[in-house]
């Protein structure tokens, strides 16, 4: 008998541990993913009720938050669907709007093949808020990162996903003028931006950004320019990869610590 009870205190202990990491996993993931939280829902009503207002049901906001999940993309894919475009210009105006992933993805290779079976889903899910994320989080200790970021991107699709269908079903309840929503994104965007360039270490790259997106906005227009000001950007920083480097790692050396 005080064999059995000895095992049964073990089991017990075991799944107290287990239960306790289970918890902070959890906490730790809402913590990290707030922010986007409160963007996502929001930014994805704004999304829901634009396609509502174009004649698409919530099930169609459904759909295409599940296998589309594109955020800037999805808002143009309602002018995509009210005003239908030739497959060969709808795939230019989908590169052209997504292609900063590629700039993204270049700097997750390395990351991304640690996820092994989950690494097509980290691919597919990286959005502009969850790249920002898995660069800038730290895994808090007693707690796996692979699954820590793994849930980060699950979870950030699932607030877009409840977003985007509440705002379709609000839709269909309430009639109001939805000018000026597709602003939401923007707005999202510069949130976040703001937030990073609080908390840099360095705000060359951010400089770079700026720099480069203003020069390639007056060159090529605003319907033009996003391609060549994420080369340049990348460009300048290759290039210049040493000398910030060297700033980040001894700030108070170069005198300048932001």
């Amino acid at each position: 008998m005080p064999l059995k009870s000895g095992n049964s205190f073990i089991k017990l202990n075991g799944e107290t541990k287990m239960s306790n990491k289970s918890t902070k996993m959890i906490q730790a993931v809402f913590t990290a993913t707030a922010p986007v939280f409160c963007g996502y829902v929001f930014v994805g009503m704004a999304y829901g009720l634009l396609l509502q207002k174009a004649g698409y049901g919530w099930w169609w906001a459904l759909l295409t938050s599940l296998i589309v999940y594109a955020g800037s993309m999805q808002f143009v894919l309602v002018g995509l669907l009210t005003n239908p475009a030739g497959l060969l210009q709808t795939a230019i105006i989908t590169l052209v709007v997504n292609i900063r992933h590629a700039f993204y993805g270049l700097s997750m290779i390395e990351l991304f093949r640690e996820f092994r079976f989950r690494k097509p889903y980290m691919i597919f899910s990286l959005t502009d808020e969850t790249y920002s994320l898995l660069c800038s989080v730290k895994t808090p200790d007693g707690i796996e990162k692979h699954q820590f970021l793994f849930l980060i991107s699950l979870l950030n699709q699932c607030y877009w996903v409840a977003g985007s269908v509440a705002g379709a079903a609000f839709g269909e309840l309430v009639r109001f003028d939805s000018k000026g929503l597709d602003f939401a994104l923007t707005a999202l965007f510069l949130v976040i931006f703001t937030e990073q360039w609080l908390t840099a270490k360095s705000r060359i790259p951010a400089v770079i950004g700026i720099a480069a997106g203003l020069a390639c906005l007056l060159l090529f227009g605003a319907n033009s320019f996003l391609p060549p000001a994420l080369a340049l950007t990348v460009l300048a920083l290759l290039l210049g990869r040493n000398q910030i480097g060297h700033r980040l790692i001894n700030p108070k050396e170069t005198g300048v610590a932001k």
